[in-house]
Parts: C-alpha cells; sequence; structure tokens
C-alpha cells in the first residue's frame, strides 16, 4: 500500500505557511499521510522513517532564489543516509512574489538533487504571492493548485503546476508594502529603519 510523508522544510515551520499548505494537502490526498517538520536534530530520524514511504512531498518557501537552509542540510543527510527504497519525490514551494516563476530555480535544485543521488522526480506546485493568498478571496486558487498536486501524485501521472493571484503587479507591490508598513509600526520600526542597508 502506497504511502505518502510530508516533510515541512520551513525554518518557521511550527507557525510558517507551509505548515497550512501541508495540511491542505493531506486532507486533498487520497494516499495515506504523515507530516513531520524538518529540525536541526531530526534529520537521522526522518531518514530512517522514510523507509515506509513510496512518496515523499517536500514543502517550503522560496528563501533568497532558492532551498532554505533547513532543508538543504536535511537533503545534506539524505543524500549520506538513503532509504533503501527511495520514494518518489515531488515540491509544492511558495514565494512571497507576485511571479511564480520565481520558484522555478529552487525546483530545479531539488531536480538536480534527484539525478545525482537517483530519485525519481514526481510533481511540482509553484505558488506566488504564497505569503499573502491563503488570507484572501483567492485562496481558492491556491486550494485548486494542491487538488491537482495530490491528484497526479495518485495517479502517478507526475505534472508541473502552478498559480497565483491575479492582480496587476502594481496593485500587489502597494499592497504588499501597505501590509509591511503596518507590520513595521506593530512592532516599533519605522519605513526609513526598514529601508536602511545597516544590520546591528
Amino acid at each position: 500500500m502506497e504511502k505518502l510523508m510530508i516533510l515541512n522544510g520551513s525554518p518557521r515551520a511550527p507557525r510558517s505557511n507551509s505548515k497550512e499548505y501541508a495540511a491542505i494537502f493531506a486532507e486533498a490526498c487520497s494516499l495515506p499521510t504523515e507530516t513531520f517538520a524538518i529540525t536541526p536534530k531530526n534529520h537521522l530520524e526522518l531518514c530512517s522513517r522514510m523507509e515506509g514511504f513510496s512518496q515523499l512531498l517536500l514543502v517550503f518557501p522560496l528563501y533568497a532564489d532558492g532551498i532554505p537552509v533547513p532543508l538543504l542540510s536535511f537533503l545534506k543527510t539524505l543524500a549520506a543516509h538513503p532509504p533503501k527504497k527511495k520514494p518518489v519525490i515531488s515540491v509544492l514551494i511558495n514565494c512571497g512574489f507576485i511571479e511564480w516563476q520565481q520558484n522555478r530555480l529552487a525546483v530545479e535544485m531539488v531536480k538536480l538533487f534527484c539525478t545525482q543521488q537517483g530519485y525519481v522526480f514526481g510533481s511540482a506546485l509553484m505558488i506566488g504571492s504564497g505569503e499573502a493568498i491563503l488570507k484572501t478571496p483567492f485562496r481558492f486558487l491556491a486550494e485548486r493548485g494542491i487538488r491537482k498536486l495530490a491528484a497526479s501524485i495518485q495517479r502517478h501521472q507526475y505534472r508541473t503546476f502552478h498559480t497565483t493571484m491575479p492582480l496587476p503587479k502594481k496593485l500587489f507591490i502597494r499592497a504588499s508594502t501597505n501590509y509591511w508598513l503596518a507590520m513595521g509600526e506593530k512592532n516599533g520600526v519605522s519605513k526609513e529603519q526598514m529601508e536602511t542597508m545597516k544590520i546591528e
């Protein structure tokens, strides 16, 4: 019987959008699923647990145009301690940019890992505006994309999907700027402080 392992590779896994995306996927997927957060201390445990799964879904945000450090560190451990029967690896990635295309490089990084380590790469879903989309009326677009991702994995009909909020770029930038200014004010940080290149 097939089973699917979901790994949350977000640096803030317990309170991340990736956690919510993983939950939506688990609900949409008909395969038995188990979800784990990657931490600095559980890499070997996760590698060992992977033995019983035929599918692996990596859920993570885009960081500096690539894979976040917690996931990258885990992949290094996985390369050194692979399961005897390697699962098919799929990806669910989101970025704060409205352009879903920003996620492509990180997906290619996972594909390269699969090629070098002998894993089959499955499906991918690239979500733009991922930091905001779940809190807007466009949430249904992310959920629809996740259902398509789940169906492709279940049927072994692997494909790449993408979605984002259908907004003009200028409107999205204006809305996101207002959001971050409000967050800064809430935390006692001014617009000028956020714009400085100095790091304390």
